[in-house]
């Protein structure tokens, strides 16, 4: 069983690479299909040494080795983050049909989470792609009651829509049309849940960046992290934590 989440884990690695040129090349209007990796910074070709995932950067100490410009850490962080997240999926979801829903979910995070990270944009192109993929999901492994998922996605584009008119734009037109895709993949419960957890990690996060200085006031801060990780800690962790609220309200 070990040696099953070792291979998800550096499945996770190489997928994880593969979605950071996803993530930066499809918002530039790049092509990822033929594209040869390349230092952005001086443009020399990558070789196979320099693309093994994390370790490169590591060995590299996080620099070119032509210019030595440094190499964003989004590069590894995002490697590493897949990796965990697909050999950690089976432990929270078990070896169900679900978990399938589970991988897919978290690449499409994955490559939002470049995304939003380098451009602040959350393209209509990986939303649209992924949507597809998960009506056939749900239609071959549907949630009870079936319905959920319409609802559940109705419920996230209306409630993302209402603050951003409320916020006069505070929120992107991608995070609406996002939490759309996660209501309808988790169902009404589980996306009012996800919203909660988005906005706590949000608040915390952007508080102690306050008071530490690190941010500025009207600084611009991307949503979509904090909807990964709001989403994902309501995926794996929601029933329990609502059966503990309710047990601790008793």
């Amino acid at each position: 069983m070990m040696a099953i989440h070792i291979y998800l884990f550096v499945l996770g690695l190489i997928l994880g690479s593969f979605f950071n040129v996803v993530g930066l090349s499809v918002p530039a209007g790049h092509s990822f299909a033929n594209r040869r990796s390349a230092c952005p910074s001086c443009g020399r070709k990558l070789t196979f040494f320099e693309l093994i995932p994390v370790f490169s950067y590591m060995l590299q100490v996080g620099k070119c080795r032509g210019c030595k410009a440094r190499i964003s850490p989004l590069y590894p962080a995002v490697e590493m983050l897949t990796g965990v997240l697909f050999a950690s999926a089976p432990i929270f979801l078990g070896w169900s049909s679900e978990l399938l829903v589970g991988w897919i979910l978290i690449s499409l995070f994955m490559i939002i989470f470049v995304t939003d990270v380098a451009y602040m944009l959350i393209p209509d192109k990986i939303l649209l792609f992924f949507i597809v993929i998960f009506i056939v999901l749900r239609f071959s492994f549907p949630l009870m009651p079936w319905w959920d998922s319409i609802v559940g996605a109705a419920v996230g584009f209306s409630l993302l829509l209402s603050i951003a008119v409320v916020s006069k734009g505070g929120m992107g037109g991608g995070d609406i049309k996002l939490f759309a895709v996660i209501g309808f993949v988790l169902g009404m419960k589980m996306v009012l849940l996800s919203l909660l957890f988005a906005c706590f990690y949000g608040a915390l996060l952007g508080i102690t960046g306050l008071l530490t200085g690190i941010l500025k006031k009207k600084t611009l801060i991307p949503f979509g992290p904090y909807i990964v990780f709001g989403t994902l800690t309501a995926y794996f962790w929601g029933d329990s934590l609502l059966h503990w609220y309710v047990t601790f309200l008793r």
